[in-house]
């Protein structure tokens, strides 16, 4: 047995963390993202040693939202990734094929999946724990538009690195959702965090529409503010999300990426 062999291989994966976004995700992201939420909740938690009120209804209706802004996103991430992975991009725009164009498509893909997930998810919550989504009554159609939206921000936005950096960010597919979701107050209200990511989460569209729906089940309130917030909110974030797309687009033709991205 080689010790040089031995330490020749632990050296090259070693080499490898350090430009390797996914590897360096793996390591430190995932671990620190579940320290955060999870210790926010228990947080939460804390201060309710006698029960939680309608905790059942605050978890679940979480879960089936924030799984909506998620399916949003990765409906727009994953239609881009499988034409990279088929090697099949350079045909799409050397067609006709315009980018704003292909957004739009990735858009109704998105919706399309979004609606099948979504019809999965609450048939089974009312099945299972008798939970029913349509509680929240007419506020969740805005809810559902308002994380649309910003899943589709958030889409564009990841897939607009990928176009730039190639399959080196294409972890970003998965992971950069969750970036926002210890400041989208999803399981638990804005007031846990600490007051600096109080500060950050008020420009966070998710966390209005999660702060909205408390309110709308435990006080039957239709939160107009919260709603007003994150539309406009979303808009910023969707018309620069496209720009950056855009200006991400002309980089990689002019750098001549286009030709060997997915390889």
């Amino acid at each position: 047995m080689s010790f040089y062999r031995i330490y020749a291989v632990v050296l090259r994966h070693l080499y490898l963390y350090k430009r390797s976004i996914a590897r360096l995700m793996e390591t430190f992201y995932w671990p620190l993202l579940d320290l955060l939420v999870w210790g926010f909740i228990s947080v939460y938690l804390e201060q309710y040693k006698g029960g939680l009120p309608g905790f059942v209804t605050f978890f679940i209706g979480a879960l089936i939202l924030w799984d909506m802004l998620f399916r949003s996103q990765q409906g727009i991430s994953i239609s881009f990734l499988e034409e990279m992975w088929s090697r099949n991009l350079m045909n799409l725009f050397v067609s006709p094929l315009r980018p704003g164009e292909f957004i739009i498509a990735t858009m109704v893909i998105s919706i399309m999946k979004l609606l099948s997930a979504s019809a999965v998810t609450i048939t089974l919550a009312w099945l299972i724990y008798s939970f029913n989504l349509f509680t929240l009554g007419i506020s969740l159609l805005p809810f559902i538009l308002c994380l649309t939206l910003m899943g589709w921000a958030v889409g564009i936005l990841t897939i607009s690195f990928i176009l730039r950096y190639g399959q080196k960010a294409e972890v970003l597919a998965w992971g950069i959702a969750f970036l926002f979701q210890p400041i989208s107050a999803v399981f638990y209200p804005v007031s846990v965090l600490p007051k600096f990511l109080q500060t950050i989460a008020k420009f966070v569209p998710a966390a209005h529409i999660f702060e909205g729906m408390r309110a709308v089940i435990k006080h039957g309130e239709f939160p107009v503010n919260e709603l007003m917030w994150a539309a406009g909110l979303d808009a910023i974030y969707l018309i620069g999300s496209i720009l950056f797309f855009y200006a991400m687009f002309r980089s990689v033709k002019v750098r001549g990426l286009l030709l060997h991205i997915g390889e």
